[in-house]
């Protein structure tokens, strides 16, 4: 599988990155990428950039080095409704809207309540792709939310930096091969995620490979390898 894309990374104006924006370009054209996204994180992260960011990233250009640029960026979801922290004016001027749970921005209540917002947030018109689903900062059912995805057209993300021994998320391993074995049986595609805080993670997927081998999981249900089905694929905002 010859990587083509990473759609979920962060510059330094995220607030605990350490590339800026024309670095992440350069190290993704340097490995090859056609796409690119970077989703920095919204306000309900500290230090995170001000909305004011996401209003005025129409003056980046979307074509830096050979790579095309998708900005876009990473949601919280607030509680169980599956809330995100920007608003609704935001959401058309992004290129890529990722929602996911962090611990800053949300309180893990109980199975049925954290998939209730998980669900929320799959359902919600603009978000296209769940950052880290299994990482494990909020337990759910997983079956429902396979389902949900593939009924929204929803990317559910195997995220590479949670299965990271030192972020020891200790329940991401399970859970990711959990969601990837529901995956293969609904036939859901997924997207890889690197979720690079620095240049040098773009499309770094080490920690997953195992994971796909241990479930046989199909090539054809990933869509790293596949720019134009990816964005084919991705919910269509009317």
């Amino acid at each position: 599988m010859k990587i083509a894309l990473d759609v979920h990374t962060h510059t330094v104006a995220s607030g605990h990155a350490f590339s800026s924006l024309q670095e992440m370009v350069h190290a993704a054209a340097e490995k090859g990428l056609e796409i690119l996204g970077i989703t920095e994180h919204a306000p309900g992260i500290p230090g995170s950039c001000a909305p004011i960011y996401f209003r005025n990233l129409h003056v980046v250009p979307r074509k830096m080095y050979g790579v095309e640029l998708m900005l876009g960026a990473e949601l919280n979801i607030l509680d169980y409704d599956g809330t995100v922290d920007l608003t609704e004016e935001y959401w058309k001027m992004l290129d890529l809207r990722i929602a996911g749970i962090h611990s800053l921005c949300y309180t893990p209540g109980s199975i049925v309540q954290n998939t209730s917002a998980m669900l929320g947030a799959i359902h919600h018109p603009y978000v296209q792709i769940i950052s880290h689903p299994g990482d494990g900062t909020a337990d759910m059912l997983f079956e429902p939310v396979v389902l949900a995805a593939k009924e929204t057209h929803t990317l559910l993300e195997i995220n590479n930096s949670s299965l990271n021994p030192v972020r020891h998320k200790v329940k991401a391993r399970d859970n990711n091969l959990e969601i990837l074995r529901l995956c293969k049986q609904y036939e859901v595609p997924v997207i890889l995620g690197s979720d690079a805080h620095i240049s040098f993670s773009i499309a770094d997927y080490s920690h997953i490979y195992e994971l796909l081998q241990l479930t046989e999981f199909p090539e054809s249900l990933i869509l790293n390898d596949k720019p134009e089905q990816f964005k084919q694929y991705l919910k269509k905002v009317e």
